[in-house]
């Protein structure tokens, strides 16, 4: 009889440890996914960060007397290159977004300026890469809402809280303003 009772809490023993490196595993499944849709984000914000110099010089040579919005787009774009946490970072690239809406919006009024094809060649490519920022932020909030919800649920949290998972931040968006992507119309 003590033998068959050992035996039932070696086996419950096993099928706890089974169970406790499944859960681990998912757990760390989901924060490489986490992490390799947040390196989505960063490849094309690298990628609109290095256009920006380019925008700004085809734009500096018409827009002598607008110093004052090209000054902001290069010191929007530092801040948001200096970002570190994801919080930092979304509020830094809503602040670029709103200063490249300044831009265009300043570039409106030069007809030579829209006629441009460098400029028009650099909107373009600007365009592309904002829709690429909102679909790769979109998964990573996807697979972040998933990563959040599994540390959180019973049983996996008792695994998540023994193992040092913490919940991650949403990149989000502040005002509805900033919600739409900017409009680079030349």
């Amino acid at each position: 009889m003590l033998a068959g009772i050992l035996i039932a809490l070696l086996a419950l023993a096993l099928l706890l440890l089974f169970w406790f490196f499944f859960a681990y595993n998912s757990l760390v499944r989901m924060k490489v996914r986490v992490d390799n849709a947040w390196s989505q984000i960063d490849v094309q914000l690298k990628r609109r960060h290095d256009l920006i110099p380019n925008l700004v010089e085809s734009v500096k040579g018409y827009m002598a007397h607008e110093k004052d919005t090209l000054e902001r787009v290069i010191k929007a774009r530092t801040q948001a290159i200096d970002a570190s946490s994801i919080k930092d970072k979304s509020q830094a690239e809503n602040f670029l977004t709103e200063t490249l809406r300044s831009l265009f919006a300043v570039v409106e009024r030069y007809p030579d300026l829209k006629a441009n094809q460098n400029v028009l060649s650099l909107q373009e490519e600007l365009t592309s890469t904002e829709n690429k920022i909102s679909f790769a932020r979109q998964y990573y909030n996807d697979e972040t809402g998933r990563y959040n919800t599994l540390i959180q649920v019973v049983p996996t949290n008792m695994v998540a809280a023994a193992a040092g998972f913490t919940k991650r931040d949403f990149f989000e968006i502040g005002d509805q303003a900033q919600r739409e992507a900017p409009q680079v119309k030349f």
